[in-house]
């Protein structure tokens, strides 16, 4: 499994915006995406203007694709101008 979180600090008035956007990314990536395994779009009432993102794939070459994905370019094109800040980190399945 390859597990990918992502933290987005969204620009002052931009929320309502972005989170459709960004809902449509995530039920594209599960229907469209077959190493797409989980794609959780979190808030926190406390940080209105952060969005967090935790997704799931069968490898790290299932995540390569959703990067390539013509749903993905077009999401990350449209959001640009929203975003104040972006961290992603990506975690390997430790395997016995």
């Amino acid at each position: 499994m390859y597990a990918v979180c992502v933290k987005f600090r969204v620009k002052s008035g931009h929320m309502a915006d972005f989170l459709p956007l960004m809902q449509a990314n995530a039920r594209t990536s599960l229907q469209a995406e077959q190493d797409c395994l989980q794609f959780d779009v979190l808030t926190d009432a406390g940080k209105p203007d952060d969005v967090f993102l935790y997704e799931l794939y069968t490898d790290r070459a299932g995540f390569d694709a959703h990067l390539q994905s013509a749903h993905f370019k077009a999401f990350d094109a449209a959001i640009q101008p929203m975003i104040a800040a972006k961290d992603v980190q990506t975690w390997t399945e430790v395997t016995q």
